[in-house]
């Protein structure tokens, strides 16, 4: 099976990280191009990763089996509205931009057309990313297959039934790495005014952070058994957990998680 020429519209960090995934997946330089405004992106890609780059998207369109969409919301429609109808058959879109719904993709590019809508969070610049997708009905197994190696290719991905529930991903792990961080300046704010100097505090905070998730990830039990076994009764964890719950921090995660999800509905219907 000849492999697919993936195309990207947009060389921002997230197609970037992207491109520089699927390289270490074996994914050969030649069947990958990108195009975008900056002609300093462009020749930073050529360098970086010894692909082709363009400033046409036309070429892409002409070229590539996938078309991997990494603009902004705002500029959405005007790129697609200006792809050319002739691209090439049976081509595969992925789009990686909040808010737009893949009916807003069909109606500037075309009805019919093949579109994968996914939602990836920063830590894919880590390589550890996690996407929610969705495929429209023109998607074919074999192009299900190609969107999810592309997006594993920084991490992993869930496929998603119905496409509503990608606002429900955008609160849960698109918007979820900020969540963290938040958490973690609180903590080393915390650390400080205990008396702790602030760059301990900051590599306790932070290292304490990622062996949680370290252990959460690779357990065999849930993430509430792990919060048991470190809450000794009437100890000095028991005692802080009870405080985050005495003020409200479930129903507080709750209450954000659920406002970003609203936000996020709003934008598609804004975007459309």
């Amino acid at each position: 099976m000849t492999a697919p020429v993936i195309g990207f519209i947009g060389a921002g960090n997230m197609a970037t990280s992207l491109i520089g995934g699927m390289l270490q997946k074996n994914v050969k330089p030649a069947n990958l191009i990108a195009s975008d405004t900056k002609a300093e992106q462009c020749a930073a890609l050529e360098r970086q990763f010894h692909i082709r780059t363009a400033t046409d998207n036309a070429i892409l369109a002409a070229e590539c089996d996938i078309l991997l969409l990494a603009v902004k919301p705002q500029v959405m429609q005007d790129v697609c509205r200006a792809l050319p109808r002739s691209r090439k058959p049976g081509q595969l879109i992925i789009s990686i931009a909040a808010g737009i719904t893949c009916q807003s993709l069909e109606n500037w590019l075309g009805a019919g057309t093949a579109i994968v809508r996914c939602m990836p969070n920063t830590p894919s610049l880590r390589g550890q990313g996690v996407s929610g997708l969705y495929a429209n009905a023109a998607v074919s197994d074999e192009q299900r297959e190609q969107a999810e190696g592309i997006l594993n290719a920084v991490g992993i991905s869930v496929w998603l039934d119905e496409e509503k529930l990608i606002d429900a991903v955008t609160a849960v792990s698109g918007s979820g790495p900020a969540y963290f961080f938040y958490l973690m300046e609180a903590m080393i704010d915390a650390g400080e005014k205990l008396g702790l100097p602030r760059d301990t505090a900051e590599r306790l905070a932070l290292f304490t952070g990622l062996g949680a998730a370290d252990m959460a990830v690779h357990s065999d039990v849930d993430v509430a058994e792990l919060r048991r076994r470190v809450c000794s009764p009437n100890g000095t964890t028991e005692r802080a957990i009870e405080t985050f719950r005495s003020q409200g921090l479930p129903k507080m995660v709750d209450d954000a998680m659920q406002a970003c999800a609203d936000r996020a509905a709003e934008m598609s219907r804004e975007l459309a």
